[in-house]
């Protein structure tokens, strides 16, 4: 019986296509489902043999901790040389959306803390 081994929603395309790569490199059976036309299935990698979930799940372990490190040394190549994206270059680029988010944050706070505090 198929077993689902890793849920595609919010997983880049880059990195669905190595995992993908991965598993056949390995010769492990696997298929994959889609979110569907409204997006509303669940989009997966499903192991069509049950008994290779272990080997598989083992594989994927590995790729996630590589992944992470590859990412964590490229963005801190950047911060090393001044290039990672900060709080400011994001405020920089979009300044009415930075300071919606700011207000809504503040509007929720007072109403959060005013019932608890003399303000009004």
């Amino acid at each position: 019986m198929a077993r689902q081994l890793l849920k595609l929603r919010h997983v880049p395309e880059d990195e669905r296509a190595e995992i993908c790569e991965l598993l056949e490199t390995h010769d492990i059976a696997f298929y994959e489902t889609s979110a569907g036309n409204w997006g509303i299935s669940l989009p997966a990698l499903w192991l069509v043999h049950d008994e290779q979930y272990e080997q598989a799940r083992a594989l994927l372990d590995s790729y996630s901790e590589e992944r992470f490190k590859r990412a964590r040394s490229e963005y801190e190549a950047l911060k090393q040389a001044g290039k990672a994206r900060t709080f400011m270059d994001i405020a920089r680029e979009n300044p009415f959306r930075v300071m919606l988010y700011l207000a809504i944050v503040f509007v929720l706070a007072y109403f959060s803390i005013a019932p608890f505090v003399a303000i009004m």
